[in-house]
C-alpha cells in the first residue's frame, strides 16, 4: 500500500507571521509530481514539548513525514533534541555528519582565506549540528554540505528533517523521494472531477452527495463553495475524486443526482495527479 505523507513545520517566525510559510505549497507540487498526495500539515511552534508531542504522533504511525526547520544549534533550536526525546534515545554525533561539517568548514575557510581552525570554539559547536538521535541516517545538503537526518520509529513511522531553509530543504526532500519512495511513485493515478453548480445550498446537495460516497467508496464526494469568485459570482463546485479507474462511475452518478433535482449547472473541471 501507499504510505500517507505528512509534513510537519516547525517555527516561531511561522506562526507569528514573521515569515510565510513556503514549504507547504512545495512539497505539495513535488509529491503530486510523482503521482503521490500530501495527507495532512502540522505547524509548531519552538515549544519542545509540543515538537515532542508532535513528532511522537508521527513516529508511532505508518506514514512518512518530513520535518521542517530547527535542526540547527542556535538555543532556539529544538528539533534534534525533541526527536531523540520521541524516541526515547540518546543524541550522538553521527561520523558522516561530523566529516561533511569540518569539510564545509574548511570550505569555508578557503573561501575566507583564513586558516581552518578545528579546535576554534565556534568551529567545535558547529558540530552539534551532526547531532543526530542514534541510528539516524543522513540526508544530503548540497547547498552547504551540512546534513539533515532521518529516523525510523517503533510504528513504521519514518520521519525526515530537514533545515527550514527552502534552498536547502526542497532538493534534501526531493533526494529523500526519489532515493526512498520511488517504488510509489505513479502507481495509483488520481482523477478529480466536478462541476460548477448555481443557485443551490450545501445542505440541499448533502444527501446526494451523501448516496454517491455510499455507492463509490472509496471515491470522496467533495463540495467547495465560494461567494465572490470573479468569473462564477456565488457558486459551490461540486465533484468526486480518487483512484483514477473509479472516478467515472462515480461521477455518472453524480451528475445523474444533479440533472436529477434539476440543478442549474456551469464548466466542468477535470484535473489529473
Amino acid at each position: 500500500m501507499i504510505p500517507s505523507f505528512g509534513v510537519i513545520i516547525v517555527g516561531d517566525e511561522i506562526l507569528s507571521g514573521k515569515r510565510a510559510d513556503k514549504h507547504l505549497p512545495k512539497v505539495i507540487e513535488l509529491l503530486g509530481a510523482r503521482g503521490l498526495t500530501l495527507s495532512y500539515a502540522d505547524y509548531v511552534g519552538d515549544d519542545p514539548a509540543r515538537i515532542t508531542a508532535t513528532l511522537e504522533r508521527a513516529f508511532a504511525s505508518t506514514d512518512i513525514v518530513f520535518s521542517c526547520g530547527g535542526i540547527g544549534a542556535t538555543p532556539d533550536d529544538h528539533t534534534r533534541q525533541c526527536a531523540a526525546r520521541a524516541l526515547g534515545g540518546p543524541l550522538v554525533l553521527h561520523p558522516q555528519a561530523e566529516l561533511l561539517i569540518r569539510e564545509r568548514m574548511q570550505d569555508a575557510a578557503r573561501e575566507q582565506g583564513v586558516p581552518y581552525e578545528p579546535d576554534r570554539p565556534d568551529n567545535v559547536h558547529r558540530l552539534n549540528m551532526g547531532v543526530f538521535p542514534e541510528g539516524a541516517a543522513i540526508i544530503p545538503n548540497p547547498y552547504n554540505k551540512i546534513p539533515g537526518f532521518s529516523c525510523n520509529g517503533a510504528g513504521g513511522g519514518q520521519v525526515h528533517f530537514v533545515p527550514g531553509f527552502p534552498v536547502m530543504a526542497w532538493p534534501m526532500i526531493e533526494w529523500v523521494l526519489e532515493e526512498h519512495c520511488s517504488r510509489w511513485f505513479n502507481q495509483q493515478p488520481q482523477t478529480e472531477h466536478s462541476v460548477v453548480v448555481y443557485g443551490s445550498m450545501e445542505a440541499s446537495l448533502t444527501p446526494l452527495m451523501e448516496r454517491v460516497d455510499q455507492a463509490h467508496a472509496p471515491i470522496r464526494v467533495f463540495s467547495l463553495p465560494s461567494v465572490d469568485h470573479p468569473i462564477h459570482g456565488s457558486h459551490i463546485e461540486l465533484g468526486v475524486k480518487g483512484p483514477a479507474e473509479l472516478v467515472p462511475a462515480a461521477w455518472a452518478l453524480l451528475l445523474k443526482e444533479l440533472h436529477s433535482i434539476g440543478a442549474k449547472l456551469g464548466p466542468e473541471l477535470v484535473r489529473n495527479t
